[in-house]
């Protein structure tokens, strides 16, 4: 095994591993929403299946599933390969979350905040070149009335990361997702203790066996899923879907899943 390999943040595996850690997932959510660590009390993780109502509805799998002490929902989305789809499918996730809340008995006193957070590898919001954009359901003329503070959006593009730094906590984190070497990881894990964390577990789980087998998986799969996406409508491209479709089955994805993705890529 070479000791020099480093895992990319960036494949969601990876990065679903690094959010296992506790100390990890505080440190992003501080970042991405602008608050205190130390006024994060937990961060705990959920069950990442939502629910259906009923047999034919999308049921929905979340990457990272999470729930702060004060009841607030956050899910967070890695996502790689260009899906022009991803706006209404974060839409329906947080729109998922809340619904869940309301339960049988429709107490909608019951309702927290659900706050979707996602991270892509493409240019998704096409109005503007910030790298970290976020959300809310506002009213038209006067943006500064909320209609409700119960659904949030962020959304933070890799592509779009100035090279030089603004000086903020979202910034280093955005960095170290699409960083691809050890030098690298290291210089921005210096000076802070979360960072320090995440490069941590990253070469724990780098150095895992099992987990680099599952990581190759991943890594396989998306080459394929780039590779149609590359193609376009040149006439490989019906072998190549298949090809991705084999590669996540392998990976575990659900039938449901597969479809999504398939549903969102070239087709001639």
């Amino acid at each position: 095994m070479n000791d020099d390999f480093i895992m990319l943040p960036k494949v969601d595996f990876a990065f679903k591993e690094l959010m296992m850690n506790e100390k990890v997932r505080i440190g992003f959510l501080s970042a991405v929403l602008n608050i205190n660590a130390t006024d994060i009390k937990s961060a705990q993780m959920k069950n990442t299946n939502l629910t259906k109502t009923h047999q034919d509805e999308k049921q929905g799998i979340l990457d990272v599933r999470l729930v702060m002490n004060d009841d607030t929902e956050i899910n967070i989305e890695m996502q790689v390969v260009s899906m022009s789809t991803w706006t209404d499918r974060s839409v329906f996730y947080v729109s998922k979350m809340l619904s869940e809340q309301v339960g049988i008995n429709r107490k909608y006193t019951n309702i927290k905040k659900c706050i979707g957070i996602s991270i892509v590898d493409f240019n998704c919001i096409k109005q503007t070149n910030n790298y970290h954009t976020i959300y809310h359901i506002r009213e038209d003329s006067d943006p500064t009335i909320i209609f409700s503070d119960k659904m949030e959006w962020h959304m933070v593009e890799l592509p779009k990361l100035p090279k030089i730094t603004d000086g903020t906590s979202i910034y280093n984190w955005t960095k170290f997702f699409k960083t691809e070497k050890r030098e690298e990881f290291e210089m921005l894990a210096q000076g802070n203790e979360y960072l320090q964390e995440a490069y941590r577990q990253l070469d724990i789980i780098s150095q895992d066996e099992h987990k680099r087998m599952e990581y190759d998986s991943r890594t396989k799969m998306l080459y394929h899923m780039n590779t149609v996406r590359d193609e376009g409508r040149q006439e490989g491209i019906q072998e190549s879907i298949s090809a991705v479709i084999a590669g996540m089955r392998a990976a575990g994805y659900s039938e449901e899943q597969i479809q999504e993705i398939i549903e969102a890529m070239p087709k001639q």
